[in-house]
C-alpha cells in the first residue's frame, strides 16, 4: 500500500499538476484575459505592501529559480565541474534557508495585512487568502526541511530529488522510487508544491507568467487614466 501511495503522489500526481497547470493557463489566458493579473489593493497600508511584497517576491523567485536550477541540472554536470555534492547541498541549504526566511517575513507582513485591515480584508477574494496562506505553509515546510538537511551533508538526500526531478521530466519510468524513503517532511513539501502547480492557473499566482521584472520596484500608484483624459471626459 505504501509503495503504491508513492507511486500515486509522486510518480503519477506530478503529471497531473503539470498537465493541469499548462492547460489551465492556456485557457484561463484565451477566455478570461481580464482577469490575468494580480488584484490591486496598494492604496491601503502601503509601507506594509511595499516591504511584504519586496521581501517576498525577491525571496520567492530566488527559491522559485534555486529548485527549478539545483534540481534540473544534470548531476553529470556538477561532477564534470568539480562542485561535490555536498558543496552543492550546503550552498542549496544556506542560500535557500536565506531567501526562505526573507519570503516567509514578507508572506506573514502580507497577511497580517491582508487579514487585520478591514479595507484590504473586504477587498479580499477567497481565492487570495487562501493562496498566500498556503504559500506561507509551503514555506515554511521548506525551512523546516533545513534541520533534516544538516543531517546529511553529503548530499545524497539532495541526489535523490535530483533523480526524482529529472525523472519526472524525462519520464522515466520508476521516479517515484528515488523519493520512498524521504523524510515525512520532505514528502509533505513536495506535495503540497505540486498542489501549488495544480491551482495555479485558477489564482493570482498567473501574473507571474508575465509580469516584468520591474514589477520588484514600480512605483506605488497605478495610472488608470491619464490627467488629459480626465480634463476632456
Amino acid at each position: 500500500m505504501d509503495t503504491f501511495l508513492n507511486h500515486l503522489l509522486f510518480g503519477i500526481y506530478p503529471y497531473i499538476a503539470l498537465a493541469v497547470l499548462a492547460a489551465g493557463s492556456v485557457i484561463r489566458f484565451d477566455r478570461e484575459p481580464y482577469s490575468w493579473r494580480s488584484g490591486s489593493s496598494q492604496l491601503l497600508r502601503r509601507r506594509q505592501l511595499m516591504w511584504g511584497s519586496v521581501l517576498f517576491h525577491v525571496g520567492v523567485l530566488f527559491i522559485f529559480f534555486g529548485h527549478l536550477i539545483g534540481l534540473l541540472t544534470p548531476i553529470a554536470l556538477f561532477d564534470a565541474l568539480g562542485i561535490s555534492h555536498g558543496a552543492k547541498q550546503l550552498l542549496a541549504t544556506v542560500a535557500g534557508g536565506i531567501a526562505g526566511v526573507m519570503a516567509i517575513i514578507g508572506a506573514s507582513l502580507l497577511i497580517h495585512r491582508r487579514f487585520f485591515d478591514p479595507r484590504v480584508r473586504a477587498n479580499s477574494s477567497f481565492s487570495d487568502n487562501a493562496i498566500i496562506l498556503i504559500l506561507w505553509l509551503q514555506l515554511a515546510l521548506g525551512l523546516s526541511t533545513i534541520p533534516l538537511s544538516a543531517q546529511h551533508l553529503d548530499g545524497g538526500e539532495m541526489i535523490k530529488f535530483m533523480n526524482w526531478a529529472q525523472g519526472i521530466f524525462t519520464f522515466r519510468s520508476g521516479a517515484a522510487s528515488h523519493v520512498a524513503d524521504a523524510h515525512i517532511i520532505f514528502k509533505l513539501h513536495l506535495f503540497l508544491g505540486l498542489t501549488i502547480l495544480l491551482i495555479f492557473p485558477f489564482t493570482r499566482l498567473v501574473h507571474m507568467l508575465s509580469a516584468p521584472l520591474r514589477y520588484l520596484w514600480r512605483g506605488g500608484y497605478q495610472i488608470v487614466r491619464s490627467r488629459r483624459s480626465i480634463s476632456h471626459g
